[in-house]
């Protein structure tokens, strides 16, 4: 059976995991970096979000490494995705991270607005799920339990 964590996921006291306003200049709304200011110069962190062979080591790197081992499938709402509010309005927009984004496993984007699975570089391919929560957690699982397979 497939387990389900949450990791390194990061909140602020008051229960936010971003901040307000988010667009395109905010990623993580106005203000919401901040809740990531531990994470952003980890060796970890400098190689999967920006390719670069640098970054600090030691518990806080241990901890972003750490979210990203034996994952088979990543869930994200639609805001980690795009700042696109309503409807697609085209289909140009994908991701945050460029060409190679950093999951390099099957994603679902939990959305009300379908759109056609994304394959990008580094075996990312993401995938609009509009039937919520449950649907997405049962594909996930199924797809970490094709991932798993093939590494073992």
């Amino acid at each position: 059976m497939t387990r389900v964590r949450v990791e390194s996921f990061n909140i602020s006291l008051g229960g936010y995991g971003a901040g307000p306003s988010q667009d395109i200049n905010n990623p993580l709304g106005v203000g919401g970096a901040g809740l990531h200011q531990w994470a952003f110069p980890t060796r970890t962190f400098q190689q999967k979000l920006f390719g670069v062979d640098s970054g600090t080591t030691g518990i806080d790197d241990d901890l972003a490494a750490r979210g990203f081992k034996n994952v088979g499938a990543w869930i994200l709402g639609r805001n980690m995705f795009a700042p696109i509010r309503g409807a697609w309005p085209d289909l140009s927009w994908k991701g945050w991270w460029g060409d190679n984004p950093p999951y390099h496993v099957p994603v679902f984007v939990l959305t009300h607005h379908a759109r056609p699975s994304i394959q990008m570089e580094g075996n990312t391919t993401f995938h609009f799920v509009t039937g919520g929560i449950h649907e997405a957690l049962d594909q996930a699982r199924k797809a970490a339990r094709i991932v798993y397979k093939r590494a073992n």
